[in-house]
């Protein structure tokens, strides 16, 4: 790399006493770009949300042949195809396997921990170009999501995101893992099956069959909270049959980003940058979901730039190429 990746350590208070049990102190990765250490000038800076089952760390992870995403931001500015910014890469990982980045009264308060700690930490620390801006926010998939839910909640922060194959439209991309994770809990709960879940990882690995039940118990904690139930969440469906339960599943409609873009206008005008991307062979069946909050900002009046391209899900870190060379041209200098 031209530039440097370091780790720091943040201590977030709004994490203390969340219900898991997880850990307030986070390792944080910062992509410094050449020219950063021995200068004087300030930086934007690109924040990174890394998806489900992922963490901070995990940006590290190096696959065969492929540049990490920091060496593929690092590559861009290298070369000149982009300016100079920060990369900042927080921790979300949690004991139900991730977060969605948003505050969930049965996991944690992961948006203000991203607002108010990470940058608050960045920009003390580094020197950045300060306000929304001159700040960017990336991610894929459950990162995609969280991207798309601080649009709606907080464009005084950032002011550019971009969402790779974020959850959206909830009908295609979680009901059909329904009746496989009903199957997997009959005669038991969701706190002893993640109990059961960990101890096998612990000792060998996850099954394949097991994401659709730790995915369903994960968006459960994020969208139907219940204190008082097992890991304080309500499935959105009977155990005993599958049936959907009307009520519950409302619920999670109501934080599908299918609906409250078009909902929350308002919000996402304030912003300079909207990226969306999917893959059309996404086997979480994310086109759709995509195209329909695509559709709803470009009828409000909100400039979005929406590709697709041919690939799934899986391994398309690739496409952080394109967001970055769209965005980091953008951002405040």
């Amino acid at each position: 790399m031209r530039g440097r990746l370091e780790t720091v350590e943040i201590d977030a208070p709004s994490l203390l006493g969340n219900p898991l049990g997880d850990p307030p102190r986070r390792p944080l990765l910062v992509y410094l770009p050449p020219g950063y250490d021995g200068g004087t000038g300030r930086y934007p800076a690109a924040y990174f949300l890394h998806g489900f089952t992922g963490s901070g760390e995990g940006w590290r992870n190096v696959q065969a042949f492929a540049p990490t995403v920091p060496e593929r931001l690092d590559a861009l500015v290298a070369d000149g195809s982009v300016p100079p910014a920060l990369g900042v890469f927080p921790d979300g990982w949690t004991s139900l396997g991730g977060t969605q980045w948003i505050d969930a009264p049965a996991v944690g308060d992961y948006q203000t921990y991203l607002c108010r700690e990470v940058v608050d930490l960045v920009d003390g620390r580094y020197r950045t170009v300060r306000g929304p801006g001159a700040r960017a926010l990336l991610g894929k998939s459950s990162g995609g999501y969280g991207a798309l839910a601080m649009g709606r909640d907080r464009p005084d922060v950032f002011g550019h995101l971009a969402s790779h194959a974020g959850d959206a439209g909830f009908e295609y991309c979680y009901l059909p893992d329904f009746p496989r994770a009903a199957a997997s809990l009959l005669g038991t709960d969701p706190a002893a099956w993640l109990a059961d879940a960990r101890r096998r990882a612990a000792e060998t690995k996850l099954r394949p069959e097991d994401h659709p039940t730790l995915n369903a118990i994960a968006m459960a904690a994020h969208y139907s909270p219940r204190p008082g139930q097992p890991l304080g969440l309500e499935l959105p469906f009977e155990p005993r049959t599958a049936r959907l339960r009307p009520e519950v599943w409302a619920r999670w409609l109501e934080h599908d980003p299918a609906r409250f873009v078009p909902a929350n206008l308002a919000a996402f005008r304030r912003l300079a940058t909207v990226f969306l991307d999917c893959g059309t062979r996404d086997e979480f069946h994310l086109r759709w979901g995509t195209r329909m909050v695509a559709e709803s900002l470009e009828a409000g009046g909100v400039e979005v730039i929406h590709q697709e391209f041919e690939d799934g899900h899986r391994d398309v870190n690739y496409r952080y190429r394109a967001s970055l060379q769209v965005i980091l041209p953008r951002l405040s200098r």
